[in-house]
């Protein structure tokens, strides 16, 4: 472990951050301007890869898109992590950086992390130059966060994880303002799976549908039922929530058709409900369908684990905040049965994640995943300083 002095390294990452705040604002402007879609970010790999390269970063391009960089020599090593998709969605901020490309948007704020993160290296690059930096700080640029199970998991196959003893990241916020980071400890995020149940059997005439097997009737037990039924076979305290987005069967209001499906998505915030979730599932479905003798073909894909923040890594993350925004930038926040496939990394070393206020105070509130949303300029200059301070506290240890 360095003699490295916190509070010098700190000051000395404030100044760096600050030195870079016009070349990150003018970074995550092109970003969203030619975002990229799920393991398809060429062109942004190749970015963030270049301007590592030159600040003397370990850089280590990932099969297809992503990167692994390094700075620092010998010790410990914490990583960072940002994500680097974007979505199938129509820009409509009217920004001039808005999206060049048709039906495809930064709509989750992945420009904002990988513009932080591509600062946090850049200062922590320096701050290693200058012998403040008592370790080894491993960036993560991720492919594929938006689709499931997502681009962690092709990251700690390539051993991108190997010997990290601590995690961390940001995810923005839009209902926070600029200068607001939101901490819990515990559960963040909910785990997320993808459920789709196609259903079969012999149709017919509506005015006969004892010569069926009603297929449609049973697909309306499947939609109100399933959910009624897990909810009470898993624990309440879980969180569950098992929810429809979309019922298809029949074209015709006299004809009971032969096919029909619905889809949906099924969340929890507990771990140990999310590892029985699956079989239940697929029994309730055929407890069911079984009365009506319909086929009932269930595809349940298992998304993400739920982010759950190990106590330690908030501390440190909490206190990062606060170093980087005064003590009233830490903000309180709540859980969310969003998914997010940081879950991943934090199920092999502990972690934390944080919500970072985007909203410039007394402008609107957006949402995230539409194509209006704006950030305030100042968000990935924050989140840079944020995850550089986290690094260097993780590294430095109880001691700071």
């Amino acid at each position: 472990m360095s003699d490295t002095d916190p509070v010098l390294a700190s000051r000395t990452i404030e100044h760096i951050v600050e030195k870079y705040a016009g070349e990150l604002v003018e970074l995550r402007r092109d970003l969203h301007a030619h975002p990229e879609l799920s393991w398809a970010e060429e062109r942004t790999t190749r970015i963030v890869a270049t301007r590592l390269a030159e600040a003397g970063a370990r850089v280590t391009r990932l099969d297809g898109t992503g990167l692994v960089a390094e700075v620092g020599d010998g010790g410990p090593i914490v990583a960072l992590r940002a994500d680097l998709d974007a979505l199938p969605v129509e820009d409509t901020t009217g920004a001039e950086w808005a999206s060049v490309t048709p039906g495809v948007a930064h709509a989750c704020g992945h420009d904002v992390h990988t513009a932080g993160l591509v600062g946090s290296a850049l200062a922590l690059a320096e701050a290693h130059a200058r012998g403040q930096l008592p370790g080894v700080v491993r960036f993560f640029f991720q492919p594929a966060e938006e689709v499931m199970p997502g681009g962690a998991l092709r990251m700690m196959e390539a051993g991108a994880l190997d010997d990290v003893i601590r995690i961390f990241s940001l995810h923005c916020d839009p209902t926070l303002d600029v200068g607001e980071i939101g901490l819990r400890d515990g559960p963040l995020t909910g785990a997320a799976d993808a459920l789709s149940v196609e259903l079969t059997g012999r149709g017919g005439h509506t005015s006969r549908p004892h010569l069926t097997e009603d297929l449609t009737f049973a697909l309306g037990k499947v939609v109100t039922e399933l959910p009624a039924i897990v909810s009470r076979r898993l624990d309440p305290r879980a969180g569950v929530s098992l929810v429809w987005g979309m019922v298809r069967a029949g074209s015709a209001p006299n004809v009971i058709p032969g096919r029909g499906q619905v889809a949906g998505t099924v969340r929890m915030l507990d771990a140990v409900a999310w590892a029985e979730a699956e079989a239940l599932v697929r029994g309730v479905i055929d407890e069911i369908v079984s009365p009506y003798g319909v086929e009932a073909v269930v595809d349940y894909r298992r998304g993400v684990p739920p982010v759950i923040n190990d106590p330690e890594s908030t501390r440190i993350l909490g206190r990062a905040i606060e170093q980087a925004l005064g003590p009233d930038g830490r903000v309180a926040t709540t859980q969310s049965l969003g998914g997010e496939d940081f879950g991943w990394f934090l199920d092999r070393v502990p972690g934390a994640m944080a919500r970072l206020g985007t909203r410039t105070p007394g402008g609107p509130t957006y949402d995230l995943h539409q194509g209006n949303l704006l950030v305030d300029d100042r968000a990935a200059g924050i989140a840079a300083r944020v995850l550089a301070e986290a690094a260097l506290g993780a590294l430095v240890g109880p001691s700071a």
